[in-house]
Formats: structure tokens, C-alpha cells, sequence
């Protein structure tokens, strides 16, 4: 099978559980590091789909890689090649498809309830979960594309994610571990402080106490959603 490609735009937002999910399974990845200097490739057909972390530039910033990464996604999507987004990769995902990004009406930072559409498409995804703890580190939200079926919502943000066929974006990341939250609180240690008077953000201290209790059920719906992702994977 072709490698998937795992894309990396800053050095603390790597495919975290993703990673585990794809290697109990035996399933080849190349992590691209744009953060790092790889280039983006050339054409979508080297791999069997296509995956976008996180990251703390906006899709509208004048950063060099990010037309390539459009027009690769694009590509992959005419091409019925998978395409994941979380976060930063949801909102790549969306402006790509002619989608627009633009500022949340708040910040979310930490974990806080999602809630499932009740839609057979929804119901595809995520089972019968209709409810569950996400965790949340974003400032902009993405719209749906032309023909995208919305997935999930938060109290704070109506587009947590969208399927168009077998094409996956979020805005919340279920690709979370306990090492990533540990990192990502102290290196955002001035952006959460700066963000403190937003209802949807929670202090260091509250997300890592909320680990053990949201963690489980997170990860079950990510392994969910995967599964149900690489099924459509190009051999």
C-alpha cells in the first residue's frame, strides 16, 4: 500500500493518536514537516491519502506552502483520494474547496462538549454516539463547502466538522494524547492566559484534570472515525 501522508505545521501538533491507530494496524504514513522545511508534494497520487494536523497560522496567512497544499488537496479530492483535516487541516480542507475561514465568535481552548447531527451521514461517522467531550484549541472557524454534510457542533462553534463523500474535516482535535495536552499547555501557557475571560476556555490546571475522564470516550470516537476513513484508502 502507498504511504499516507501525514502533514506537520508546527512541531507540537504531530498526528499524536493517529500515529497509534495507523501502526497497531500496519498501516504506512510519511510524516511531511512543513514546520521543518519538507516540501509539499508534487502530486497526490504518490500516496493513499492525505492527512492535515493542526497548527497556529491562520489558512488566510501569506505563507508560501499553503497555495501548494490547496491545490494538492483539490487534486486528491478530484482524485476521490481521502483527505483528513483536524483543525488547521479542517480549515485547509474548507478553503481549498472554496470554503471561507474566518474568526470564531470566541476562542476555544480546552475540552467542552460536541454534539452529533442527526443525520444517517452523521450517524455513518460517528454510530450512535450523540454526544461527547472534545478537546478544543482554536480562535477561526471554517463553512462548509459546496455539497459537505455537516457532522458536528459545539455551544461555541455550529461547524466542528464536515464529510463530502469519503473527505473528513474537524475543527475540534480527537487526535489528542496526554502528552500533547501536557506540551500544548505550556508552550500556549500566554495564549490561554490571554484568552482567560472567553466562556469556552479552561486553565491549564482544569484540562489536565479533565484528562481521565474525556480522554477514553475521545479516543473511542476517534478510533471510530478512522477506521471509518481508511476504508477508503487508494492501495
Amino acid at each position: 500500500m502507498k504511504p499516507i501522508a501525514i502533514f506537520r505545521h508546527t512541531h507540537t501538533e504531530g498526528p499524536g493518536y493517529l500515529a497509534e491507530f495507523l501502526d497497531e494496524r500496519k498501516i504506512p504514513w510519511q510524516l511531511i514537516a512543513i514546520d521543518a522545511g519538507d516540501a509539499v508534494p508534487r502530486s497526490a497520487e504518490t500516496y493513499s491519502g492525505l492527512v492535515f494536523m493542526g497548527g497556529p497560522m491562520s489558512v488566510n496567512d501569506d505563507l508560501p506552502w499553503i497555495a501548494p497544499v490547496l491545490a494538492l488537496i483539490r487534486e486528491a479530492v478530484a482524485g476521490d483520494i481521502p483527505v483528513l483535516g483536524h483543525c488547521l487541516g479542517g480549515q485547509l480542507i474548507s478553503k481549498a474547496l472554496g470554503g471561507t475561514v474566518s474568526r470564531n465568535p470566541v476562542k476555544e481552548i480546552g475540552w467542552g462538549e460536541v454534539t452529533v447531527a442527526d443525520s444517517n451521514t452523521a450517524r455513518g461517522w460517528f454510530g450512535e454516539v450523540r454526544n461527547f467531550k472534545a478537546f478544543h484549541w482554536h480562535g477561526e472557524t471554517f463553512s462548509l463547502p459546496q455539497g459537505a454534510t455537516h457532522l458536528l457542533s459545539s455551544s461555541y462553534c455550529a461547524n466542528q466538522a464536515y464529510s463530502l463523500g469519503r473527505h473528513l474535516a474537524l475543527q475540534c482535535h480527537v487526535e489528542m494524547t496526554a502528552a500533547m495536552i501536557a506540551t500544548w499547555c505550556e508552550v500556549g501557557a500566554d495564549e490561554v492566559a490571554a484568552a482567560s475571560t472567553s466562556p469556552a476556555v479552561q486553565s491549564a490546571a482544569e484540562m489536565q484534570q479533565q484528562i481521565a475522564g474525556n480522554m477514553p470516550q475521545m479516543q473511542a470516537v476517534a478510533r471510530r472515525l478512522y477506521i471509518r476513513w481508511i476504508t477508503g484508502l487508494h492501495a
